[in-house]
């Protein structure tokens, strides 16, 4: 070192940079490694449902003819690099009703041309009397529990519940169970809602107890439009992203001893909620359940739009 100083001077201290260790993956390896990752396990002759780092490891390097032997600190590197991230899988819904269009229309043309006159019908449920596990505010390491039940003996409940989309209100029965009669008290409320006799517009499932005769027969005489969803798309139907905040602010976190007391809950919060129904942690509350439920890959109502050929 001090004939090199001698030599060279202070340069002789720079780093003699060298290529580092040679690859031991080809870009084609790399490209065989990442479509294993996302390709399920079972097309590949595997008895699991997804791959850990361990399990994908152990697959490459018995892989015929692509051998690769690389350890999982590496894999999981490479994966990264090439943004290929562990997610939870999501699943979606699509109709296959032969008048999807024509009702999706009809909904549409009622919540933009006539909201006012527009409402929305539906049952959450079943609710049944448990503790509910949500999330609450307590000290470090320290959760809040609920007591765990085994025994239920209290049965269930349906809400049924109604939803202006003029007013932006929800309100609602809870009932023992669904039916005609239960459903056509709760459609009565809502033609009292408009007491003027103006024709209404009513959006509702497809449910056996939604389109019974006797209920076709009073909404005709009483000027209700019946707007039911398409087959497997009940997304379609507005009221639902309000059932998630009701879900979140009175059952998540709850330890109701009988129905009397759940319902009593519920209709608490409906009379909080239609006082603040712009509250941010509502608005909030509403998206998450619209992204949860929304269907067809987000293609329609407020996802991904619709692309069309040039």
């Amino acid at each position: 070192m001090i004939h090199a100083f001698n030599e060279m001077g202070l340069a002789c201290l720079d780093p003699q940079w060298a290529g580092g260790r040679p690859r031991l993956l080809s870009p084609d390896q790399e490209d065989f490694v990442v479509a294993t990752a996302i390709t399920r396990p079972a097309k590949l002759g595997q008895p699991f449902t997804r791959w850990s780092i361990r399990k994908l490891a152990a697959y490459l390097r018995c892989a015929a003819g692509t051998a690769i032997r690389i350890g999982r600190e590496a894999l999981r590197c490479l994966l990264a690099r090439r943004e290929v991230t562990f997610q939870r899988t999501k699943t979606w819904k699509e109709s296959t009703d032969p008048e999807r269009d024509a009702k999706l229309g009809r909904i549409e043309e009622a919540l933009e041309k006539f909201p006012d006159r527009t409402f929305a019908f539906d049952e959450f449920g079943p609710l049944g009397i448990r503790p509910t596990g949500g999330s609450c505010w307590a000290a470090r390491s320290r959760p809040g529990r609920v007591a765990a039940t085994y025994h239920r003996t209290h049965g269930v409940t349906y809400f049924h519940g109604c939803y202006s989309v003029g007013d932006d209100t929800v309100w609602g029965v809870n009932r023992r169970n669904k039916g005609t009669v239960n459903t056509l008290a709760a459609l009565k409320t809502i033609r009292a809602a408009r007491p003027d006799g103006a024709p209404i517009y009513l959006i509702l499932d497809n449910l056996s107890a939604h389109k019974g005769p006797k209920i076709l027969r009073w909404a005709r005489k009483n000027k209700v439009q019946m707007c039911f969803t398409p087959t497997n798309a009940s997304w379609a139907n507005p009221i639902e992203a309000h059932f998630g905040p009701l879900r979140q602010f009175t059952l998540a976190n709850s330890e109701h001893s009988n129905h009397t007391v759940q319902t009593r809950a519920l209709h608490r919060y409906l009379a909080w909620r239609n006082d603040n129904a712009r509250h941010p942690d509502v608005l909030a509350a509403q998206r998450r359940e619209r992204a949860r439920i929304r269907s067809e890959k987000g293609i329609r109502w407020g996802g991904r739009p619709i692309t069309t050929a040039a």
